[in-house]
């Protein structure tokens, strides 16, 4: 399994009155980690851009440790499990070599804004999917 790895800063107006990062921030960085993952597949035509959107339709976070720091990135790593036709999960934890501060899976589908539906994904986004997946999973 490869893992993406982005060390994704943070702001100090992500740091709630208590000095920690505020758990509504936590979806924004996951969010920032799955766009850069997969930057490669967003098409700079804008027509093509909204006939290959993806959409997020389900995201847990489970919260471990209150993140104190706004000075230093904190590192996200990602994965891809069950990469299927029409969606797949990604796995995430934000950490630093001290600890991990939470953990989150997120379902992807994609989906067509011109059509207004959801879609297939095409041989290269799987491709790209599957290059962060488990070898077990891969393909399916």
């Amino acid at each position: 399994m490869s893992r993406y790895t982005y060390d994704c800063p943070v702001r100090w107006s992500d740091l709630d009155a208590n000095g920690h990062l505020n758990s509504s921030r936590y979806g924004v960085l996951l969010e920032e980690t799955r766009m850069r993952m997969f930057s490669m597949l967003v098409p700079s035509d804008p027509t093509e851009r909204l006939a290959r959107n993806f959409l997020l339709r389900e995201q847990a976070i489970r919260y471990q440790h209150p993140l104190e720091t706004w000075e230093t990135p904190v590192r996200i790593e990602a994965w891809v499990t069950d990469v299927k036709r029409v969606s797949l999960t990604f796995h995430f934890e934000v950490k630093d070599d001290k600890r991990v501060y939470a953990t989150a899976t997120a379902i992807v589908a994609g989906y067509d804004s011109i059509r207004g539906g959801i879609r297939r994904f095409e041989q290269d986004e799987l491709d790209v999917f599957n290059s962060y997946a488990d070898a077990e999973v891969a393909g399916s």
